[in-house]
């Protein structure tokens, strides 16, 4: 049975566009994304993929990661299934956010950017995002702490400014009197989308465990369902063709899948190679051939006449 690999039906005439130079790749914009962990719970949610919300209690069982489904009529990906996330805002470096964690350098040298301004721009679009799509806030008063309920109606007013960029988050934390936790997240993978592509991003995968008595729901505009599921579980149903994923989204999943708790995985990001993964497309033998470097189950041959 064929997988549930998101696959364009306009790949091949850009891919052969590219290969004859009458394109010019887009010049990728940086993005970042959480995978969002919570301890699982037996017999519910991680088995069927049932919409859910939690606050990380109950029985535990494998752990269980948030996903959104994207929306059938998005012209990007729709009706895949991806984690929260989205691109940096400009205004996410102009000035020193209130910081815990490790430091903005440690940061630039882990994600494998250029400054600590790059740095800290990027981990503020990972925790403004999850915020904004999942409502779940990696900030506290203090650098020990965290917030807890974020449900409320003064809250998803300034979700909701976040989302506008009426607010930038910068002054989204100092309002609130708030200091981003980057010690709760962990780099696992970059992603760059091909250069055929129209829209690009360079996107860095980050994991989280879900923070106690905070609640996930699903704010996102181009998201119709959300769900909590096993990492295993969602593997098992793109490879039955039941759940539709782009490469990144299921090769975090299938390296996820080896972890027992969030606090396991977490302990295990520091090992994840950040190396950019970029599509490479070739011509091979009247065919055109689509790989993703080590990651050779995504390879996909394309007749040299188009088709899948």
């Amino acid at each position: 049975m064929a997988n549930g690999q998101w696959y364009p039906p306009e790949w091949p005439d850009r891919i052969r566009a590219l290969a004859s130079g009458e394109l010019t790749p887009a010049t990728p914009r940086r993005a970042a994304t959480v995978m969002l962990l919570r301890d699982g719970q037996d017999g519910q949610g991680g088995q069927d993929g049932r919409e859910g919300h939690g606050t990380g209690n109950g029985a535990k069982g494998a752990p269980e990661v948030h996903m959104l489904r994207r929306r059938a009529s998005m012209a990007f990906a729709g009706g895949a299934y991806a984690y929260p996330g989205g691109g940096v805002d400009p205004r996410d470096d102009d000035h020193l956010v209130r910081w815990a964690g490790p430091t903005r350098a440690w940061w630039a040298a882990r994600l494998g950017v250029e400054d600590e301004a790059a740095a800290q721009a990027i981990v503020c679009a990972a925790v403004r995002e999850t915020y904004e799509e999942a409502g779940v806030l990696l900030a506290g008063p203090t650098p020990e702490t965290v917030v807890g309920d974020t449900t409320g109606d003064d809250w998803e007013a300034d979700r909701e400014a976040l989302v506008a960029r009426d607010l930038s988050f910068a002054d989204f934390l100092d309002r609130r009197g708030l200091i981003l936790r980057s010690d709760l997240l962990a780099a696992w993978a970059r992603w760059i989308t091909p250069e055929f592509e129209p829209k690009r991003y360079d996107t860095f995968f980050f994991v989280a465990a879900l923070p106690e008595g905070q609640r996930t729901r699903n704010a996102s505009t181009e998201a119709d369902r959300t769900v909590w599921i096993r990492p295993a579980d969602a593997a098992a149903r793109y490879d039955e063709g039941e759940l539709l994923m782009m490469p990144p989204t299921i090769a975090t999943l299938r390296a996820l899948s080896g972890y027992g708790t969030p606090s396991e995985a977490l302990a295990g990001a520091s090992a994840q190679d950040m190396t950019p993964v970029l599509a490479q497309a070739r011509l091979e033998g009247g065919e055109l051939v689509l790989s993703w470097p080590g990651h050779g189950e995504f390879t996909k041959r394309i007749a040299s006449g188009g088709g899948r």
